[in-house]
Parts: structure tokens; C-alpha cells; sequence
């Protein structure tokens, strides 16, 4: 074995690198700081996004990957490519194989520029699958039976549903809602409703100690640092789960439609399947609390959260570089 596999899990958000018999090797956030004048690149990962808002002029800290796609093509190889060394260190006789996980919606276009990147980056040979499916083989479903099962994994950048049957997609739904998003409304809600600024840091943090996809009955709150709007001085204030939820509801709807629409597209014997077994939930998004009762009780179907949400698509992106020939059907693209 003089030829190392790499899978990596292409997150907006973060990047998980898997490399077979070791497991997964790096877990960090898909950041890179970039200099402005010679656009060199200055950090990656948590070194980058502890960068975010806080750089000077000359430095810019940026997410390459925009709703789980390439938006800055320079910036991923370079991101690509750090995270392959560092996975297997520097000195190496051959160049390895590389097993990239992509949204299900992503255009022929946006599935090439990955394929490019990861080449570009030092890969021998490059694989596209789609993140669906590994994040189904990665929560132990059996995706190979003669049956449906149902998987809505939430990242960063995007939402994909599917209903899987004989290792490959039955219907499918992919929405650009997600962690981003989630931040963005939160911190847009709390603007509006204490006319208070906070970065995106600041709005992750509230979302993950007091966010709620439903009103709880006790809820939860927390105080929160930020810029007063009309003052511009340093406020603090209390936030609490209710205003999450009512931060996230457009969003949620949005969520909740979308795997509507993909449970209306399944063929009633795979829907009586999904019926049986319930939704399995995947992804960091995905840990929102009570999201799971929402997507049950919207749908009247059972839903469950994966074990270990945020690792699902890199272990089974591991999986499926590990044995391509049982799952070749459900890669997209090579190089």
C-alpha cells in the first residue's frame, strides 16, 4: 500500500479529512487568511478563523467554499492542499488518491473546478461523491438493500435530502440553508430586535448554547457582547432560545418544504419504508436542539440524530474510497 487514500469531507464550514486504518485526522474550519497585496497565504483552519473580524487592512480571512461550492478556486487548492500534507505528512514517493464529498446539487461546472482543485493540489487520481450517500454509509445505514431510507444532512452551506434505495438516490432535495444561514439570521434578529451588532463568531455561540428549532418551555438564556447600532459603544444584553427561534423560522420553513417536497417525490413502496424506519439526521446543523422533533412533527415522520453528526460524511467518504468497487455506481466524477 505505497499509494495513500485521502477522503475529505469539503465542508463551508469545516473540513474532516479521513485516511484509511487511521480514521479521521483533521477536523478544522474551511478558513484561509490571505494577504491582500501578494495574496499569500497566511494560515488555514482554527488559526485562520480565529482570525475572522478581528484582521487589519492588509490581511483577509475568508471561507473559500460558498454553500458547499467553490467560490474562490486559488484559495481552495492552497486550502486543499495544506490539509493533504498535513493528513500525511510532507515526504512522499507517490501522490495519493483523493475522494472529495459534494453537494447532490452541484452543477457539472462546480463538480469540475473540486476535481481540478484536489488535482491541482497534489492529488494522483480524484473522486466526486455525493454527500447524501456518505453521509448515509457513514451513519451505518445500508444503503445497498432493497429498501428506502431517508437522510437529511445539514452542514455549514447546504441542506441535502435523499431517499436512498439500492445504493443510489431515489429523490433528492438540496437547499442552500444551513449553519451559515442560522448565523446570519440570528445575528440579523438580534439588530433588529436590541439594536445590537455581532460578528458571526459571536452569533455561532448563541445559536449553540441557547438555539432551539422549536419555543422550549424553560428557555435558556445567555448575555451577549456587541456594538450598540446608534450609540457605537459596547453593550451587553440577554438572549434567550426564544429569540432564536423566532430568528430561524423563515429558515426553518424553508428546511421543512424542501423534505416535503423530496417525501412527495419518493414511490409509495419506499415511502412505506421511510414510514418504518424513520428520517435519519446528519451533519454539525443537525444538533440544533428540538430540530428533530420539528422535521417528526411537520412530517408525521419518526427522526432520529445520527451518532457523531458532524463525521458521518467523512467516515463514509473513508468508507467508499476504501471499497470503490461496491459503491462505483455512486461516484459522480473522476480525473
Amino acid at each position: 500500500m505505497l499509494i495513500k487514500k485521502v477522503a475529505i469531507d469539503l465542508g463551508t464550514t469545516n473540513i474532516l479529512v479521513h485516511v484509511p486504518r487511521r480514521g479521521i485526522v483533521i477536523n478544522e474550519p474551511s478558513v484561509v487568511a490571505v494577504s491582500k497585496g501578494d495574496k499569500k497565504i497566511l494560515a488555514v483552519g482554527v488559526e485562520a478563523k480565529e482570525m475572522i473580524g478581528r484582521t487589519p487592512d492588509t490581511i483577509v480571512a475568508e471561507r473559500p467554499l460558498k454553500d458547499g461550492v467553490i467560490a474562490n478556486y486559488h484559495t481552495t487548492e492552497a486550502m486543499i492542499r495544506y490539509f493533504i500534507n498535513k493528513a500525511l505528512g510532507g515526504v512522499r514517493l507517490f501522490r495519493p488518491e483523493v475522494m472529495i464529498a459534494v453537494p447532490a446539487g452541484i452543477t457539472s461546472t462546480e463538480r469540475r473546478a473540486v476535481i481540478d482543485a484536489a488535482v491541482a493540489a497534489g492529488a494522483r487520481a480524484a473522486y466526486i461523491i455525493k454527500e447524501p450517500v456518505v453521509a448515509a454509509i457513514g451513519a451505518d445505514i445500508p444503503i445497498g438493500s432493497a429498501s428506502g431510507h431517508m437522510i437529511i444532512d445539514i452542514g455549514g452551506g447546504t441542506a441535502e435530502i435523499a431517499v436512498i434505495s439500492l445504493g443510489g438516490i431515489v429523490s433528492v432535495g438540496s437547499v442552500r440553508i444551513g449553519g451559515n444561514k442560522f448565523d446570519a439570521s440570528i445575528a440579523e434578529h438580534i439588530r433588529r430586535k436590541y439594536g445590537l451588532a455581532i460578528g458571526e463568531q459571536r452569533a455561532e455561540e448563541v445559536k449553540i448554547k441557547v438555539g432551539s428549532a422549536m419555543f422550549m418551555d424553560k428557555p435558556l438564556v445567555m448575555e451577549v457582547k456587541g456594538r450598540d447600532v446608534i450609540s457605537g459603544l459596547p453593550k451587553i444584553i440577554k438572549v434567550s432560545s426564544e429569540d432564536v427561534t423566532e430568528a430561524l423560522q423563515n429558515d426553518l420553513q424553508g428546511l421543512v418544504e424542501a423534505v416535503k417536497q423530496v417525501l412527495h417525490d419518493t414511490p409509495p413502496e419506499l415511502s412505506a419504508d421511510v414510514m418504518d424506519k424513520g428520517i435519519v439526521m446528519s451533519g454539525g446543523s443537525s444538533q440544533l436542539r428540538n430540530l428533530d422533533e420539528l422535521f417528526a412533527e411537520t412530517t408525521g415522520v419518526a427522526c432520529y440524530v445520527a451518532d457523531e453528526p458532524m463525521l458521518c460524511v467523512a467516515k463514509g467518504t473513508g468508507i467508499a474510497l476504501e471499497n470503490l468497487d461496491s459503491y462505483k455506481r455512486s461516484i459522480l466524477a473522476t480525473k
